[in-house]
């Protein structure tokens, strides 16, 4: 029995045994299944999210073939269109070319008939020329004869009645100029008074304008152009100043008749090379950032200039008129500077006189308004500048100072006179201006070949910087009489040929001197 349990108990343990392998190896199939499931749905999911990547991909792909070329399509188009442009203008080039070609020869073929036409007037002119001669002379023959006087003769009769002639003319006008002198002395005296006052002297630096603009080095001059001339082109556009870019070594030149114009675009310049970043639209930003400054430096430099000089209530665009001058220079002098010392000087001139001399200050302040728009409008400075005042309310006193302190039209107050003798002083005195040496040296011989073109001058030198002109002539050909129409009409001429600063005063030298010897 006992043998019997024992078997039994290992039966049913194997059986147990069995049973429970069974049971494992099931859980084991069932799980590797599952896996296998997994896996499947694993890796059919994963091959449909590559699929979507790959489609997504190709559109995108597609998309940005697509994108490109359009790009280029546009590229091409505007390159067509620009190259098409090129070649029309090229076309028309060439036709305006042939035309000027066309005229140039019929012009040369007009010219040939002309030379033509004036070599036959010419030999006709000489015919006739040698028949008036001889018809003169067969005249002046006949006169001989009837007159029964030598040509000499008659020529020195004329001549004596004429200076009998002009000795009764001329003591007629030195009585005339006597009494005028009587009447005018209170006027003389006060003019005398404001030229001795001339002598005073007044210092200060005179600002130049600056028309180089220097460069850190010349391949800026490269960034300043641009590509195909963009930037250049955008600033002269924007300033309305030519710029110059040559050989010389870094340093850009500024060209313009407009000195505020060409204040703002040697500042933007100077500010787009510090900045670096040149482009068509930066240099439009600092243009226009830089020409509002300018306005308000402007307008700051009228007003302190009025204030300096105590003068108020000078209407606000004459004030921005008056302020553009602080860019405006003269033989080197600043306009403004000279405006402000010719209203001082003015000032004092009048007070000595009697006079009212806040006036005479505004009117000193003001006498070269017309140089800050010369450059826009034309005629004289002195007459543009009147006409502004009289424009924005200044007084007829005011208005005639500044239109006669060149003489443009005859000064008829004191108040012109002593403008007129500021501005001399101003620009006349040590210092205040300069000019090239070359021009220096030919205004002195140009001065000194005035005087000698005239008859009865022996000599002549021009002294004191070419401030005098001393003339020496004979004593046997011009009288004492003559000398002071001789300087006037040196003077005269003077002042049509030449141009300078200030005044030139010229002194005619004219001497008998008699030599005799002792001897024994």
């Amino acid at each position: 029995m006992n043998e019997y349990a024992v078997l039994l108990s290992i039966i049913g343990f194997g059986a147990g045994f069995a049973v429970a392998y069974w049971m494992k190896l099931k859980s084991l199939k069932d799980k590797i299944t599952d896996a296998e499931a997994e896996s499947e749905r694993i890796y059919q999911d994963a091959r449909h999210r590559a699929d979507t990547l790959v489609k997504e991909a190709q559109i995108e792909a597609k998309d940005v073939i697509f994108k490109m070329k359009s790009d280029f399509d546009s590229e091409t188009k505007e390159t067509r269109s620009e190259l098409k442009k090129k070649e029309n203008w090229l076309i028309q080039k060439e036709e305006n070319i042939d035309r000027k070609i066309e005229q140039s020869e019929r012009r040369e073929q007009d010219v040939i008939k002309k030379e033509k036409a004036l070599l036959e007037i010419e030999e006709q002119i000489e015919k006739k020329d040698v028949e008036y001669k001889g018809l003169i002379e067969e005249q002046r023959k006949m006169l001989e004869r009837i007159s029964c006087l030598s040509c000499e003769q008659a020529k020195e009769l004329l001549i004596r009645a004429m200076e009998n002639e002009a000795r009764y003319e001329g003591a007629k006008l030195i009585k005339r100029i006597e009494a005028e002198t009587l009447e005018e002395a209170d006027k003389k005296a006060k003019k005398i008074i404001s030229t001795a006052i001339q002598r005073y002297s007044g210092e200060f630096v005179a600002e130049r304008t600056v028309s180089v603009v220097p460069l850190p080095g010349d391949e800026m001059k490269g960034r300043i152009i641009g590509r195909e001339g963009r930037n250049i082109r955008a600033l002269e556009a924007a300033t309305g100043i030519d710029l110059i870019i040559d050989d010389t070594p870094e340093a850009v030149i500024l060209s313009g008749f407009n000195p505020v114009r060409r204040e703002v675009a040697r500042l933007s310049l100077i500010r787009l090379i510090a900045d670096g970043r040149i482009h068509p639209a930066r240099i439009e930003d600092v243009v226009k950032k830089v020409t509002q400054e300018v306005d308000v430096t402007i307008k700051e430099a009228g007003e302190q200039a009025a204030f300096d000089l105590g003068v108020h209530g000078i209407h606000p665009e004459l004030i921005k008129y008056i302020g553009s001058l602080k860019f405006r220079t003269s033989y080197a002098q600043n306009v403004l500077q000279h405006s402000v010392e010719v209203g001082f000087l003015c000032g004092i001139m009048a007070s000595e006189l009697g006079l009212n001399s806040k006036l005479a200050r505004r009117m000193g302040l003001l006498h070269d308004l017309g140089k800050a728009i010369d450059h826009e409008v034309d005629g004289p400075h002195a007459i543009i500048g009147s006409k502004l005042a009289k424009k924005y309310g200044e007084s007829p006193k005011v208005v005639h100072a500044i239109a006669a302190h060149h003489e443009d039209v005859p000064p008829n107050t004191v108040y012109a006179f002593l403008v007129q003798a500021a501005d001399g002083l101003s620009g006349a005195r040590p210092g205040a201006r300069k000019e090239l040496l070359e021009n220096y040296v030919k205004r002195l011989d140009d001065l000194e070949k005035i005087a000698n073109s005239f008859h009865g001058v022996s000599n002549s030198y021009a002294i004191q910087a070419g401030r005098e002109l001393r003339v020496i002539v004979e004593s046997d050909t011009i009288s004492d009489e003559e000398t002071t129409l001789l300087s006037r009409d040196i003077v005269k001429k003077i002042e049509e040929t030449l141009t300078f600063p200030g005044q030139i005063k010229v002194m005619v030298i004219r001497e008998t001197r008699a030599i005799e010897f002792a001897n024994k």
